[in-house]
């Protein structure tokens, strides 16, 4: 079997100081992944059973055939009540919803508007949609105002709340605003502000009252609220139309009632964490309060980014943290711009004070 074309873009790929390996978690201090409130560090989801109704491992098909089960429904309808909305529907990963929304709502003709750092999952949906598509400078208002212009057909924005590498937050009042003057549709990502974001973690839209403002919301359960999966909320006929249309809902087997039955879980522990939102807000203040040579990104939720550019320099520092059993993950280009390569730190409810000025020592002591 001739497997050279895949060597040599793998070959490409380590040349560049890009290549990308599976590695396992090594028990260091966690700097690195998107448990922010601590609810798979802490164990606080058990799921050992349901109601009786539903099986609890394997839905057995897909939503439209076999895989539709009453706890599924009434767990739609209690996103749909947290989050201020008619309804919701599950997909079985923010990936899936992202694609599975924007692959199918704008048609050939209609215009998408999204920011330029907007995560692949919705680029991939937008490419899949055959609509105009065109990004607009990073938070920037003056420039999506210039494209919203010059947009035809139904026009859609889509922006991420918190941006998942960056960890800066949009500017949602003027987008919204701007939404309403040029009759465009607000899609807005809430993965990392879900659980984070808000006095009950319902998220940076809800937040600031712009929950009707919105056409449609993606809400991810795999970072914060610690399980997995995901719902696009919005109108009955949002709904509908995904159920008809929506090819990754339409074509993949029902989520299980175990990983429901976590959702359902998570979501009645995350809103009362108002503590660990607190003293995780309390240890982003003091990891940027403290820094004073790093080149942080502008980002005051729980993930910082420092910038080292290229990829050679940033696996180093990475590497000198993993020796001070320090968990943090070099993000390299292509995943960043070329320059804007950083270590992506992410901190959580769990860290202790003396861990963040551990970490900031060490970045500190780098030069």
């Amino acid at each position: 079997m001739n497997e050279e074309f895949l060597n040599r873009k793998l070959q490409q790929r380590k040349e560049s100081s890009a290549f990308r390996e599976l590695r396992q978690k090594q028990g260091a201090v966690d700097f690195c992944s998107n448990d922010y409130l601590g609810i798979v560090t802490g164990n606080r989801i058990n799921i050992e059973h349901t109601n009786g109704q539903e099986k609890l491992y394997g839905s057995t098909g897909s939503r439209l055939i076999s895989g539709n089960y009453p706890l599924i429904e009434e767990t739609e309808k209690m996103l749909a009540e947290f989050h201020d909305a008619p309804a919701a529907l599950i997909f079985n990963s923010g990936y899936d919803a992202n694609i599975g929304l924007l692959g199918c709502i704008p048609q050939r003709n209609d215009t998408v508007l999204y920011d330029q750092l907007s995560h692949a999952s919705i680029r991939d949906g937008i490419r899949l949609s055959h609509a105009f598509a065109f990004s607009f400078e990073h938070n920037d208002t003056d420039d999506l105002e210039r494209l919203l212009q010059l947009a035809t057909g139904n026009v859609f924005v889509v922006t991420e709340s918190v941006f998942s590498m960056d960890g800066d937050v949009a500017p949602l009042d003027e987008i919204a605003e701007l939404c309403s003057s040029y009759n465009a549709m607000l899609i807005v990502d809430e993965a990392h502000a879900t659980g984070v974001i808000g006095k009950r973690g319902e998220g940076l839209t809800q937040h600031l009252g712009l929950q009707n403002n919105c056409f449609a919301r993606v809400h991810t359960f795999g970072k914060a609220l610690g399980c997995h999966g995901a719902a696009v909320v919005g109108s009955t006929s949002l709904k509908n139309f995904l159920i008809n249309f929506s090819r990754p809902f339409i074509y993949t087997t029902g989520m299980p009632a175990s990983a429901v039955q976590a959702i359902k879980q998570s979501y009645s522990i995350f809103p009362e964490m108002e503590g660990e939102r607190a003293h995780l807000f309390h240890l982003v203040k003091r990891f940027r309060d403290n820094t004073v040579t790093l080149r942080l990104c502008k980002s005051v939720t729980p993930i910082q980014g420092v910038i080292i550019p290229g990829n050679d320099e940033v696996k180093s520092a990475a590497h000198l943290l993993q020796e001070r059993n320090l968990d943090v993950r070099p993000i390299l280009y292509p995943t960043v711009a070329r320059g804007r390569e950083r270590l992506r730190i992410v901190l959580h409810s769990f860290n202790t004070e003396a861990e963040i000025d551990q970490l900031i020592a060490v970045l500190e002591s780098r030069k």
